[in-house]
């Protein structure tokens, strides 16, 4: 049995959950989130708790399992608290600012600045030119688009410039050893 799937989720007050086949929808304070589960996984709600289920046990299902139960317990922190990354910039010259809540233009070294266009649900601030702070509902939106912000200048390894996430240890090269 799965340790993860067998767990139960925990429903906070203020949150109403819908369930309706393999589609479950999430209704909270910050907004609502709707997931297709695949593989026959179910959900069954119990007071304020929520339980996943697999239809059987094999082994489609019991992958599915956990990770069904991990996507419906993310849709429910979403709702009430929200998910943020955090990305922090390194370079001279390297800067963010914000063009509304949903738009940032990047300086990165490239001849032209960098504008990037926040999907629904997902907005940026940057307290500091250097620091962007990506908040939204949806755990799997917010960090694919600090992916797609991080890939537009991934930290290079000899001097460590780029975007990279808050905290990220960048493994550095020596470099050229010089002449003798």
């Amino acid at each position: 049995m799965s340790r993860i799937g067998k767990a139960p989720i925990t429903v906070p007050s203020g949150v109403e959950v819908k369930t309706s086949g393999a589609s479950v929808t999430v209704k909270g304070p910050k907004g609502t989130l709707t997931r297709d589960l695949v593989g026959g996984i179910s959900v069954r709600q119990e007071e304020n708790t929520l339980l996943v289920e697999r239809p059987n046990d094999e082994r489609q299902s019991r992958s599915l399992h956990g990770l069904s139960r991990a996507l419906v317990n993310n849709m429910v922190v979403g709702v009430t608290d929200g998910f943020t990354k955090e990305l922090e910039i390194v370079g001279v010259g390297y800067r963010a600012e914000l063009k509304g809540p949903s738009a940032l233009r990047l300086n990165l070294g490239f001849s032209h600045p960098v504008d990037v266009n926040a999907p629904e649900g997902v907005t940026f601030e940057v307290p500091v030119q250097t620091r962007i702070i990506i908040k939204g509902i949806d755990k799997e939106a917010v960090g694919q688009v600090a992916a797609n912000i991080r890939s537009i200048r991934k930290p290079e390894p000899y001097k460590g410039k780029g975007v990279r996430y808050l905290n990220e240890r960048i493994l550095r090269k020596a470099g050229k050893a010089g002449k003798k």
